[in-house]
């Protein structure tokens, strides 16, 4: 059973490094590298449930080849969520030092070969006859790490969250479900591993641990199928251009039209005119790749200016604030009587919105009413 998942990992690793390297993807190559340890993570067990430790040769190799790098799952997690959410993101001289573990197992594994083989030729350090991947100091060691990368990630995802709605119009676009959904499989990993430690007792015993690998692979192969669908979606969206904004990097603008410290509340009373202005006449909003940068552009000011104007002066995030004039501007052609002409999606699409889901979600948000609901209640009229 575990050779299957085996067999797709394999496979799937190799589509998302050649995805990677033809369109220059650095998530891909990460979820590759991923993919690659979670399948080494599963092959001890699936060799030695085919009697590999019992023979001479294959023995040694699941001995003195450290398959389960659990050491180095966590830092490629946090650096796989980085690179999805910021495509600017690049390794740095100070970001080796999270492979540090890895590389320290790495040596002692070294170590382990050459006494064994190459100074004693018989077994000192596996006199135990255990592979010292498999011990419970290491394989705790791993779930620790895995623990802390996991928080990391999820940091840095929520300041993502944080970030996006700020800057751009169409927010629900690049919130990236995915690494969400990522993030509580991996979760569940790291749940699996501790209940398993609890709940069974003989942990240290080769055979009861069955179904807890077999249990892993489902999630396993949950990551590798869904993994692969996104870099498929990122790659569509990158062509249609609609991740335009970097969240992570301020906006450089250099302007004398910005909001001063020691009158902000005329100032913010001004530009919220201005922007009101902007919206109702110029209809910006119908821009569904609209930044906050761009109505800056228009306004003549820097991105933060237009960010305080809309989170002080109107209670809002930027993405609400550009949603909620699409959903004014729909209300009334819908009191127009433009649904008798086009399609619900059609007149969402010409306000701005890019999906059926974003639009159901806004309109729901700022209406409390899904939009079928708010025809059937205009209709009543």
């Amino acid at each position: 059973m575990l050779l299957v998942f085996f067999f797709h990992g394999i496979v799937f690793s190799f589509l998302l490094l050649r995805k990677g390297l033809s369109y220059n993807n650095k998530a891909s190559k990460w979820l590759s590298l991923l993919l690659l340890l979670y399948t080494m993570y599963i092959s001890p067990y699936m060799l030695g449930y085919a009697n590999w430790y019992s023979s001479g040769v294959t023995r040694e190799i699941l001995f003195f080849v450290p398959f389960m790098q659990v050491l180095l799952i966590g830092p490629v997690v946090y650096f796989y969520t980085k690179s999805l959410l910021n495509p600017t993101f690049k390794i740095t001289r100070k970001d080796y030092l999270h492979f540090i573990p890895a590389l320290l197992y790495a040596i002692y594994s070294l170590i382990i070969f050459v006494t064994d083989k190459l100074i004693l030729d018989a077994y000192y350090f596996y006199e135990d006859g255990r592979d010292k991947d498999l011990a419970n100091w290491y394989q705790i060691a791993g779930l620790i790490s895995m623990a802390l990368y996991l928080t990391f990630s999820l940091r840095y995802y929520f300041s993502y969250r944080k970030l996006v709605v700020e800057k751009v119009s169409y927010a629900d676009t690049l919130l990236f479900i995915w690494i969400r959904n990522f993030m509580i499989a991996f979760l569940g990993i790291l749940i699996l591993r501790v209940l398993f430690f609890i709940l069974n007792p003989e942990w240290g015993n080769f055979g009861s641990q069955f179904w807890h690998y077999i249990a892993f692979s489902f999630i396993f192969y949950y990551i590798t199928i869904t993994g692969y669908s996104n870099i498929i979606k990122q790659t569509t969206l990158r062509n249609e251009k609609l991740i335009v904004v970097n969240v992570f990097e301020e906006d450089y603008i250099v302007s004398k039209n910005e909001i001063k410290p020691n009158n902000i509340e005329q100032d913010i009373s001004k530009w919220k005119e201005k922007l009101s202005n902007l919206m109702i006449e110029e209809h910006i909003f119908e821009n569904p790749r609209l930044t906050l940068l761009d109505v800056a552009n228009e306004l003549g000011t820097t991105a933060k200016t237009i960010s305080t104007v809309v989170n002080s002066g109107f209670n809002m995030n930027f993405n609400d604030f550009v949603n909620y004039y699409r959903i004014e501007a729909i209300k009334n052609k819908l009191n127009n009587g433009e649904q008798t002409t086009s399609t619900l999606l059609g007149i969402a699409l010409d306000c701005g919105f890019n999906s059926k889901a974003t639009f159901n979600r806004a309109f729901k948000k700022s209406t409390s009413l899904s939009p079928k609901a708010y025809l059937e209640k205009l209709d009543k009229k």
